[in-house]
Protein backbone atom coordinates (compact mmCIF):
# COMPACT_ATOMS: atom_id res chain seq x y z
CA UNK A 1 0.00 0.00 0.00
CA UNK A 2 1.50 3.44 -0.41
CA UNK A 3 1.61 6.37 2.53
CA UNK A 4 -0.36 8.16 3.02
CA UNK A 5 1.55 11.62 4.58
CA UNK A 6 -1.41 13.38 5.42
CA UNK A 7 -1.63 11.58 8.65
CA UNK A 8 0.30 10.40 11.44
CA UNK A 9 0.54 6.88 10.61
CA UNK A 10 1.45 4.94 7.74
CA UNK A 11 -1.30 3.65 5.35
CA UNK A 12 -1.39 -0.37 5.19
CA UNK A 13 0.88 -0.65 8.70
CA UNK A 14 -0.86 -3.25 11.85
CA UNK A 15 -0.89 -3.50 14.94
CA UNK A 16 -1.72 -7.03 16.87
CA UNK A 17 -4.13 -5.77 20.09
CA UNK A 18 -5.71 -7.40 23.07
CA UNK A 19 -8.78 -4.94 23.28
CA UNK A 20 -9.22 -4.50 27.18
CA UNK A 21 -13.52 -3.24 26.51
CA UNK A 22 -13.98 -3.54 30.54
CA UNK A 23 -11.19 -0.63 30.70
CA UNK A 24 -13.03 1.69 28.43
CA UNK A 25 -15.63 3.27 30.85
CA UNK A 26 -12.73 4.42 33.38
CA UNK A 27 -10.21 5.62 30.58
CA UNK A 28 -11.68 5.97 27.16
CA UNK A 29 -12.05 9.60 27.79
CA UNK A 30 -8.95 10.75 28.67
CA UNK A 31 -7.59 8.30 26.24
CA UNK A 32 -9.70 9.83 23.24
CA UNK A 33 -8.28 13.84 25.07
CA UNK A 34 -4.55 12.44 25.52
CA UNK A 35 -3.59 9.71 23.16
CA UNK A 36 -3.82 10.25 19.66
CA UNK A 37 -4.69 6.07 19.02
CA UNK A 38 -7.53 6.61 20.59
CA UNK A 39 -8.82 9.14 18.69
CA UNK A 40 -7.38 7.13 15.50
CA UNK A 41 -9.96 4.49 16.37
CA UNK A 42 -7.25 1.94 18.51
CA UNK A 43 -9.33 1.11 21.91
CA UNK A 44 -8.02 0.91 25.43
CA UNK A 45 -5.79 -2.24 24.77
CA UNK A 46 -2.77 -4.15 25.85
CA UNK A 47 -0.27 -4.39 22.68
CA UNK A 48 1.02 -8.10 21.41
CA UNK A 49 2.97 -6.66 18.38
CA UNK A 50 2.87 -3.16 16.99
CA UNK A 51 4.35 -2.99 14.35
CA UNK A 52 3.51 -5.94 12.78
CA UNK A 53 3.43 -7.02 9.10
CA UNK A 54 2.11 -4.63 6.50
CA UNK A 55 -1.00 -5.28 5.03
CA UNK A 56 -0.42 -6.50 1.97
CA UNK A 57 1.86 -8.85 3.43
CA UNK A 58 -0.99 -10.29 5.55
CA UNK A 59 -2.01 -13.52 3.29
CA UNK A 60 -4.22 -16.56 3.97
CA UNK A 61 -0.72 -18.52 5.18
CA UNK A 62 -0.28 -15.75 7.62
CA UNK A 63 -4.11 -15.74 8.75
CA UNK A 64 -3.74 -19.59 9.64
CA UNK A 65 -0.75 -19.14 11.10
CA UNK A 66 -2.15 -16.49 13.64
CA UNK A 67 -5.15 -18.48 13.95
CA UNK A 68 -3.14 -21.53 14.90
CA UNK A 69 -0.03 -19.19 17.32
CA UNK A 70 -3.06 -17.36 19.23
CA UNK A 71 -5.33 -20.26 19.45
CA UNK A 72 -2.73 -21.91 21.29
CA UNK A 73 -3.27 -19.95 24.54
CA UNK A 74 -5.80 -20.05 26.61
CA UNK A 75 -8.16 -16.81 27.81
CA UNK A 76 -6.56 -15.04 31.14
CA UNK A 77 -8.02 -12.91 33.81
CA UNK A 78 -6.14 -9.79 34.25
CA UNK A 79 -6.23 -6.79 36.80
CA UNK A 80 -5.41 -3.24 36.49
CA UNK A 81 -4.78 -2.25 40.12
CA UNK A 82 -2.29 0.78 39.49
CA UNK A 83 -0.90 3.49 37.18
CA UNK A 84 2.69 3.66 36.37
CA UNK A 85 5.23 5.80 33.82
CA UNK A 86 7.29 5.50 31.05
CA UNK A 87 8.88 9.37 30.60
CA UNK A 88 6.06 9.80 28.24
CA UNK A 89 3.44 7.81 29.17
CA UNK A 90 0.92 7.01 32.15
CA UNK A 91 -0.27 3.36 31.74
CA UNK A 92 -2.08 1.11 33.83
CA UNK A 93 -0.43 -1.84 34.62
CA UNK A 94 -1.71 -5.23 33.71
CA UNK A 95 -1.35 -8.33 36.62
CA UNK A 96 -0.51 -10.77 35.85
CA UNK A 97 1.87 -9.66 32.81
CA UNK A 98 3.31 -12.95 31.41
CA UNK A 99 -0.06 -14.15 29.57
CA UNK A 100 0.82 -11.03 27.20
CA UNK A 101 4.69 -11.34 27.47
CA UNK A 102 3.73 -14.93 26.33
CA UNK A 103 1.68 -13.81 22.89
CA UNK A 104 4.50 -11.33 22.27
CA UNK A 105 7.21 -13.76 22.15
CA UNK A 106 5.34 -15.94 20.15
CA UNK A 107 4.23 -13.68 17.41
CA UNK A 108 7.84 -12.53 17.62
CA UNK A 109 9.55 -16.15 16.91
CA UNK A 110 7.21 -16.90 14.27
CA UNK A 111 7.97 -13.54 12.73
CA UNK A 112 11.50 -11.93 13.90
CA UNK A 113 11.12 -9.73 11.03
CA UNK A 114 8.82 -8.02 13.10
CA UNK A 115 10.49 -7.20 16.48
CA UNK A 116 8.28 -5.16 18.84
CA UNK A 117 8.13 -1.14 18.43
CA UNK A 118 10.50 -1.62 16.11
CA UNK A 119 13.56 -3.11 18.24
CA UNK A 120 13.58 0.40 20.07
CA UNK A 121 13.17 -1.40 23.38
CA UNK A 122 15.41 -4.09 24.92
CA UNK A 123 12.70 -5.19 27.38
CA UNK A 124 8.87 -4.98 25.97
CA UNK A 125 6.33 -4.02 29.04
CA UNK A 126 2.89 -4.60 29.15
CA UNK A 127 0.79 -1.93 29.67
CA UNK A 128 -2.87 0.34 29.10
CA UNK A 129 -1.73 3.31 27.65
CA UNK A 130 -4.15 6.03 29.38
CA UNK A 131 -1.64 9.69 28.23
CA UNK A 132 0.76 9.75 25.83
CA UNK A 133 3.04 12.72 25.57
CA UNK A 134 1.58 15.21 28.11
CA UNK A 135 3.42 16.98 30.77
CA UNK A 136 4.11 15.77 34.48
CA UNK A 137 1.08 17.82 36.22
CA UNK A 138 -1.19 16.17 33.18
CA UNK A 139 -0.25 12.78 34.37
CA UNK A 140 -0.55 13.53 37.48
CA UNK A 141 -3.76 14.26 37.65
CA UNK A 142 -4.97 11.73 35.18
CA UNK A 143 -3.58 9.68 38.15
CA UNK A 144 -5.44 10.84 40.94
CA UNK A 145 -9.21 11.09 38.87
CA UNK A 146 -8.67 6.93 37.90
CA UNK A 147 -6.81 5.68 41.10
CA UNK A 148 -9.60 5.34 43.32
CA UNK A 149 -11.80 3.30 40.73
CA UNK A 150 -9.47 0.93 39.91
CA UNK A 151 -8.87 -2.14 39.85
CA UNK A 152 -10.53 -3.18 36.28
CA UNK A 153 -10.49 -6.53 35.26
CA UNK A 154 -10.86 -8.23 32.29
CA UNK A 155 -11.01 -11.78 30.35
CA UNK A 156 -8.49 -11.79 27.45
CA UNK A 157 -9.61 -13.90 24.91
CA UNK A 158 -8.68 -12.43 21.98
CA UNK A 159 -6.06 -10.62 19.84
CA UNK A 160 -7.52 -8.54 17.04
CA UNK A 161 -5.32 -7.18 13.87
CA UNK A 162 -5.81 -3.61 13.33
CA UNK A 163 -4.81 -1.77 10.14
CA UNK A 164 -4.56 1.46 9.38
CA UNK A 165 -5.52 3.93 6.46
CA UNK A 166 -2.94 6.80 7.23
CA UNK A 167 -5.70 8.43 9.47
CA UNK A 168 -7.43 6.06 11.58
CA UNK A 169 -6.85 2.21 12.12
CA UNK A 170 -9.71 -0.20 11.75
CA UNK A 171 -10.36 -3.83 13.45
CA UNK A 172 -9.55 -6.10 10.21
CA UNK A 173 -9.48 -9.55 12.00
CA UNK A 174 -10.38 -11.11 15.71
CA UNK A 175 -8.46 -14.18 16.52
CA UNK A 176 -9.79 -15.80 19.31
CA UNK A 177 -7.49 -17.75 22.23
CA UNK A 178 -8.54 -21.29 22.92
CA UNK A 179 -8.28 -23.20 19.74
CA UNK A 180 -11.31 -21.20 18.26
CA UNK A 181 -11.40 -19.61 14.08
CA UNK A 182 -11.01 -16.27 13.81
CA UNK A 183 -13.48 -13.62 13.57
CA UNK A 184 -13.63 -11.12 10.59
Amino acid sequence: MSDDASGPYRAGETALLAAVREAEPLVGNWRRRLDSSASAGIPAHVTVLFPFLDIDRVGPAVIEDLTALIGEHSPFAVRFETCRRFPDVLYLAPTPEQPFRALTEAVVARWPEAPPYGGQFADVIPHLTVAHGQQAQVFHEVEAAITPRLPVTALVSSVSLFVSDGRRWHQHMEFLMGGHSPVT
